[in-house]
């Protein structure tokens, strides 16, 4: 028999995390030009079905079927193929021992996962990529990127093996996207009209509420239980967002134009939305203040670093979620504590050693440097294949009316 106060809030997360994905969709395409707002958030929507296909054929059983303790997976780096199409799981299959709800709900919670991930990418890359080729990289960036990392980190693989932790991705999630991010600018080049203005705020804002809305079950829902790490990980989660979002605001109102922006507010909070996700189900309240006031801070002189080196990560991505990923991933080496959770490690500030925080590091550094370098051997690959960057003539007439033969709204 499950049990029914667990399943019910499990069912509820991951309607949460799957909110998020439209939420992204809106987020992105009120930032974008007008012309091209269909084909940002078309890129979004089209992950919720496309990621779906692939998690039922053989995604879930890549990142979740074998482990390394074992020698079941494949040297601790990807998994095998035995829950391939869901094979042996049925609607009465328990998830865990411990964990007393339908494996069902599991696989659909983490499906969200992997149907967010690669779409926040397509934030850096927008106005300019052909929906031909985002449809191969789609496929091909999860199966060689995202799938291993969630093996290594949740599937019972390597990293996990080494002492890793991540409670919500920030490994997994920001850090490989974002770092896909960069790139995919790096390969596709800059915008022909780089200088426009967000088409729609009022449309961000609701991405935005709906991003934040859905991150309480991206962190909360990530303990898989209801207990108090699932209510730490829930208040961290909205400390750190409103800390990051005033001190993005705060900074931005004391230099360059001297003025308190909205877009600069909602950048702040998700800014702190990325950075707590790996750190907070293992971290007090007051770490969670510091970690967003850190994200904030952090994550804005990021966006500057890009903008000086003219790098044209049109929705900065890699600014707040790659970046935010990394600076996420080092405070949970410092700041962790098994006061909170007991199934953690001391972080260096509360008594820890300093080799779990040279694990954080080095299990960032190579998601970041394996993300950035398979994505650009990716886009390369299909460039043989396919134009990756769309024509002059498409970017200028509007993906929206070029790939898609549709438009936002009638000017008529």
């Amino acid at each position: 028999m499950f049990d029914v106060g667990l399943t019910t809030f499990m069912i509820l997360a991951t309607s949460l995390v799957m909110l998020m994905t439209p939420g992204l969709a809106f987020f992105y395409g009120g930032l974008g030009n007008k012309k091209h707002i269909l084909s940002i958030m078309m890129q979004s929507f089209v992950s919720l079905g496309l990621t779906t296909i692939l998690w039922f054929f053989f995604g879930y059983s890549l990142c979740f079927s074998g482990n390394m303790t074992e020698g079941t997976d494949f040297f601790g780096i990807i998994g095998n193929l035995d829950k391939a199409m869901f094979n042996g799981i049925t609607p009465k299959s328990v998830f865990s021992p411990t964990k007393n709800f339908p494996e069902y709900i599991f696989i659909a919670y983490q499906m969200m996962f992997a149907i967010i991930t690669p779409a926040l990418i397509t934030g850096a890359f927008i106005n300019r990529i052909s929906f031909k080729a985002y449809f191969w990289f789609l496929i091909f960036w999860q199966i060689f990127v995202y799938y291993p990392f969630v093996h290594m980190v949740w599937g019972g693989g390597l990293l996990a093996m080494w002492g890793v932790l991540d409670f919500a991705g920030g490994i997994v999630v920001h850090a490989t996207a974002g770092f896909a991010a960069l790139a995919s600018v790096y390969f596709v080049g800059a915008r022909k009209e780089r200088k426009h203005v967000p088409n729609n705020i009022p449309l961000v804002a609701v991405g935005t509420a709906l991003l934040w809305f859905g991150w309480y079950g991206f962190n909360a829902g990530s303990e898989m239980a209801v207990n108090d790490i699932t209510v730490a990980a829930f208040l961290n989660t909205d400390i750190a967002a409103s800390f990051a979002a005033i001190t993005w605001l705060v900074i931005e109102w004391n230099t360059g134009k001297k003025k308190p922006t909205f877009i600069g507010l909602m950048t702040g909070a998700v800014a702190g939305l990325a950075t707590i996700t790996p750190a907070a189900g293992y971290v007090t309240i007051q770490s969670a203040a510091l970690i967003g006031i850190i994200a904030g801070g952090g994550c804005y002189l990021a966006v500057k670093y890009k903008e000086n080196k003219d790098w044209d990560d049109a929705l900065d991505v890699w600014g707040v979620h790659g970046m935010g990923g990394v600076f996420g991933t080092v405070c949970l080496g410092l700041f962790a504590t098994t006061t909170i959770n007991p199934n953690g490690v001391d972080g260096l500030f509360y008594g820890g050693s300093i080799v779990f925080l040279l694990k954080q590091i080095a299990a960032i550094l190579l998601a970041v440097v394996y993300s950035f370098s398979f994505t650009l051997i990716l886009l390369k690959g299909i460039n043989w294949l396919i134009p990756v960057k769309a024509s002059a003539r498409e970017e200028k007439e509007g993906l929206d009316i070029s790939y898609h033969g549709e438009i936002a709204r009638d000017a008529s």
